[in-house]
């Protein structure tokens, strides 16, 4: 099973995420780094575990207030070969090549960010082995195109179920949502972000078929462990 650590990035500083309401988001403050800085989280991560990818949710992108350029550079620097995954509100295919000119980047689309099913074709074709797509929802709402989320041919290799609500709230994946994801998605690799809380959630994901989960909460708490990481892993 993947697992992928989460950070949430916000004028310059790593925040808490708690439910989606971004306007609450605070600069971190965890056993894993001694500062909310970005390169300070990312290096301590690695001393945690040696994972393969980093979730990068870059929100002053995806709020409109301009992208951090600099910060997958950055973190490639402290992370060297690992794969970076950045949310920055890509919403057209010019957005999307600018992301993707840095070789380590890989692009989440969320599809709150998609006006259209045409938009996001459009995107996907830029580099379709790069491009991740976050179906996102808030309160059991989909947000984005109907049509992206009824029909799975549009999916990538690899798929996000991003339960916003649930991010930082300790209540659980929304099993019944990743399940009726996993059933429609065929060979592709699904991953579950928002309420992860433990070893057990990780256990009952893999048995529903879910390929990977994005966690940031129960690493900062430690309620999931290098030894589990190990163990769920397999590193």
């Amino acid at each position: 099973m993947d697992v992928i650590p989460v950070i949430d990035v916000a004028h310059g500083q790593v925040v808490r995420a708690v439910k989606g309401e971004r306007s609450a988001y605070r600069p971190i403050e965890t056993p894993i780094a001694a500062t909310a800085d970005p390169a300070d989280l990312a290096r301590g991560l690695a001393k945690l575990f040696p994972f393969r990818t980093l979730y990068l949710a870059d929100l002053d992108g995806i709020e409109g207030r301009g992208r951090n350029k600099h910060l997958v550079p950055a973190l490639s620097h402290v992370l060297p070969g690992v794969e970076i995954w950045i949310d920055a509100g890509t919403g057209s295919r010019g957005a999307s090549r600018a992301v993707l000119a840095a070789p380590v980047a890989t692009l989440v689309v969320g599809s709150e960010s998609i006006e259209t099913t045409r938009v996001w074709t459009d995107i996907a074709a830029e580099a379709p082995g790069r491009t991740v797509l976050s179906l996102d929802f808030r309160h059991d709402e989909f947000m984005g195109p109907e049509s992206l989320l009824g029909d799975s041919s549009l999916w990538p290799s690899r798929v996000i179920v991003m339960t916003l609500d649930r991010v930082g709230a300790n209540a659980g994946p929304d099993f019944q949502k990743l399940a009726d994801i996993v059933s429609r998605a065929g060979s592709r690799r699904v991953y579950a972000a928002g309420g992860v809380r433990n070893r057990a959630d990780l256990d009952a994901l893999r048995k529903i078929g879910v390929k990977g989960a994005l966690l940031a909460s129960a690493l900062h708490s430690g309620k999931i462990s290098a030894g589990d990481l190990k163990e769920v892993a397999g590193r």
